[in-house]
C-alpha cells in the first residue's frame, strides 16, 4: 500500500530526471495526502522539433481514483492505490489501464509496521526512500470522472505490487516503480498494450530502498515539515519477512 508520500525535489530536477517539457514551480511537499492534488506526468502527442526530450507533460490530479462510470463519487469507495496483479482487468482500471497510465514522481513514501493487537506494540512509521537520493516514478493511473453538470476532475491512483525481502517486514505491499530506461514503454499508451507492460509492474530490487524510522507526526494531515524525516531510534528491531498471502483488500480509509 502507499498512503502518504513525499515530493521535495526541485522543478528542474524534476524536469530534466523525467523529460518534462513545461513545469511550474512549486513547494516542496513532505505530507502528501488522499485527496489532495498530486502531480503526475503524462505522454504528450509526440516529441518536440528540435528537442531532444520526449514531449511529456505534468498535471495535477485529485489522489483517489474514481471511475468514469461512477454516478455519486461520495458513495464510492476512495480507491488511493491499485493492485497491479488485477488492475488490468478490474472493472475500476481497466480503461485507464489500456489508455491513461502516468507516472507519479515522489521523493519516497511513508509506511506503518503495525504489530498484532495482542502484542500491545504501537506502530511504527517509516520514510522509505531510494538509498542513493534523487526522485522515484511510481506507476499510476489516471481518469477523469464528469459530472452531471458537466463539470470534470481528473483523478489517479498509485499502483502497488507485492514488498520486496527488504519491505515486507514493514508492509506486504508497496509502490510499483518505473525505471528511467522504462518511461517511454510504460507511457505509451497507443502501441503498447497492458499485457505488454505487465513485466514493469514488479517489486523493485531489495537494495533500491533504504527504510527509516520517523515518528508518528505524519499521521496527522496538518504536519507537513521536513522534520517528519528526521530520524528516531527503534525501540524493537523490526520482525523476519511475513510469508502470508497478502491482503486483497483496497485501502479506503483516508
Amino acid at each position: 500500500m502507499c498512503g502518504r508520500y513525499a515530493l521535495t525535489i526541485s522543478p528542474e530536477e524534476l524536469k530534466e530526471v523525467l523529460g518534462i517539457l513545461d513545469l511550474e514551480d512549486f513547494p516542496a511537499r513532505f505530507n502528501i495526502a488522499p485527496t489532495q492534488p498530486i502531480l503526475v506526468v503524462v505522454s504528450g502527442e509526440g516529441q518536440e522539433r528540435g528537442s531532444n526530450l520526449p514531449d511529456r507533460r505534468a498535471l495535477l490530479v485529485r489522489w483517489g481514483f474514481t471511475p468514469g462510470w461512477v454516478k455519486d463519487p461520495k458513495a464510492f469507495p476512495l480507491l488511493i492505490n491499485a493492485r497491479s496483479e488485477t488492475a488490468i482487468g478490474k472493472a475500476s482500471f481497466r480503461a485507464a489501464m489500456r489508455h491513461r497510465r502516468v507516472l507519479i514522481p515522489a521523493s519516497g513514501f511513508y509506511e506503518w509496521h503495525r504489530p498484532s493487537k495482542q502484542s500491545g506494540e504501537k506502530s511504527q512509521a517509516y520514510w522509505i526512500k531510494p538509498r542513493h537520493g534523487g526522485v522515484v516514478a511510481f506507476a499510476g493511473l489516471m481518469e477523469t470522472w464528469s459530472s452531471a453538470d458537466g463539470s470534470e476532475v481528473d483523478t489517479g491512483a498509485i499502483l502497488t505490487t507485492s514488498a520486496n525481502a527488504a519491505i515486507s517486514p514493514i508492509h506486504d505491499r508497496m509502490p510499483v516503480v518505473i525505471k528511467p530506461e522504462d518511461f517511454a514503454r510504460w507511457l505509451d499508451c497507443k502501441t503498447q498494450e497492458p499485457r505488454e507492460v505487465a513485466d514493469l509492474m514488479r517489486p523493485v530490487e531489495e537494495d533500491f530502498f533504504e527504510a527509516i524510522p520517523v515518528s508518528d507526526k505524519v499521521n496527522k494531515v496538518a504536519n507537513m515539515g521536513e522534520d517528519l524525516q528526521t530520524p528516531v531510534p527503534l525501540e524493537k528491531p523490526l520482525p523476519p519477512a511475513d510469508k502470508k498471502k497478502p491482503d486483497d483488500g483496497q485501502l479506503s480509509f483516508f
